[in-house]
């Protein structure tokens, strides 16, 4: 069993599994049909193509940085003497990690290969998100839940620093599909089936929050989980240059 894992992260994301028209939501965390349809995006399908291979995928995240919830106003224009208001939600500075799990490693290495060198851009759950870097972290020879509790923690050095002269730690979720019946099952209306915009379908999958585990920056964790904490400057450091795109 293998896992891919990616870092999500971005100033702005939106995942919105159940808001239409005019007030559009979104949830604590990604949302499996948006993972899905980046996914099928980075591939380059279409929007009428089969997504049973994605949707099989074992699906999970880790909730590194909740974020804060903005409310955003806007004014659409519908002709030239009528506009109306909606309003959009969004998470603004989260960051999360997402973990994909199958028994098919070349087609985890196939994904992989695609959010490296996407074929359609790729955004979080909204046109006006697109991610940060790194996006996919690469394979885990292990389980899913194995490898969202021992990957370092995805936030940087000096947001780390920030955090810990408020807080004295700091406890992250686990959301994962539920693979075994529970006892009391949680359905959530985020499984695609189509992003056929004539004929948009989705259905439920059932969803399991695991014991959330607290991270102590004495550099120990309390309770039975564990996660590590490590200095992640070598992990995000890039030769940036933000005018890449314009040149």
């Amino acid at each position: 069993m293998s896992t891919l894992l990616l870092r999500l992260a971005a100033p702005l994301q939106a995942w919105g599994i159940n808001s239409k028209f005019d007030i559009r939501k979104t949830e604590r965390e990604p949302s499996k049909s948006g993972v899905v349809g980046l996914l099928a995006a980075a591939l380059g399908r279409r929007r009428d193509e089969s997504l049973d291979d994605l949707t099989a995928l074992t699906f999970g995240v880790r909730s590194d940085k909740e974020g804060e919830l903005l409310k955003d106003f806007h004014m659409v224009l519908k002709d030239k003497k009528t506009s109306y208001v909606t309003t959009r939600y969004y998470l603004a500075d989260a960051i999360f990690l997402v973990g994909l799990e199958s028994r098919d490693e070349t087609f985890l290495n196939m994904l992989d290969q695609a959010l490296q060198a996407p074929v359609f851009p790729l955004f979080l759950g909204r046109r006006s998100c697109p991610p940060t870097f790194p996006l996919s972290l690469g394979i885990r020879k292990m389980d899913l839940l194995t490898a969202l509790k021992e990957e370092p923690w995805q936030v940087s050095q000096w947001e780390q620093e920030r955090i810990r002269r408020k807080k004295d730690s700091y406890t992250m979720r686990i959301v994962t599909d539920a693979i075994e019946q529970e006892e009391f099952p949680v359905y959530q209306k985020d499984l695609a089936k189509s992003f056929n915009p004539m004929f948009r379908k989705y259905g439920y999958r059932m969803v399991k929050e695991h014991k959330p585990f607290q991270i102590t920056f004495s550099g120990q964790t309390t309770g039975s989980d564990q996660i590590t904490i490590k200095d992640s400057e070598e992990l995000f450091h890039t030769e940036h240059d933000p005018m890449k795109e314009l040149r």
